[in-house]
């Protein structure tokens, strides 16, 4: 597939900028939804987020094998909150340990990861397209 790489990247960058504050702003909001809506919502975005990332560290890679990736490690990254090592504890305690690798294990995360996994391929999928002609 030929792909103008530079406003791909540029769209994805656009996309990460504005990704990141609207993740935080949903999560961290006090509106009139129950706090499972914020928090899932949240945990959408932040999986769209890593999903851009990884789509704009490897441009050439398809949208489907990184939302794949990135759904299979954020998973992974769920099942290793069960696991509390001193080292992986102190990193849980710093703000950047706490938002890569959370705190609580929860299995109500696994679906929001899917889902998030799914609108980031289809919004990769969306952004190729765009920026195709």
């Amino acid at each position: 597939m030929n792909i103008p790489f530079f406003k791909y990247r540029i769209a994805l960058l656009a996309s990460m900028i504005i990704i990141v504050p609207l993740g935080y702003i949903v999560r961290f909001s006090q509106g009139l939804n129950p706090a499972w809506l914020h928090d899932a919502l949240g945990s959408v975005a932040y999986e769209i987020f890593w999903v851009l990332l990884f789509a704009f560290l490897l441009p050439k890679v398809s949208p489907l094998h990184i939302a794949i990736g990135v759904c299979i490690a954020t998973c992974a990254i769920e099942f290793l909150q069960l696991w509390k090592p001193p080292f992986l504890q102190a990193a849980r305690k710093t703000l950047p340990g706490r938002l890569v690798l959370g705190n609580t294990f929860v299995w109500a995360d696994f679906p929001v990861y899917f889902v998030g996994s799914f609108f980031g391929w289809l919004y990769l999928r969306f952004l190729r397209l765009k920026v195709k002609g």
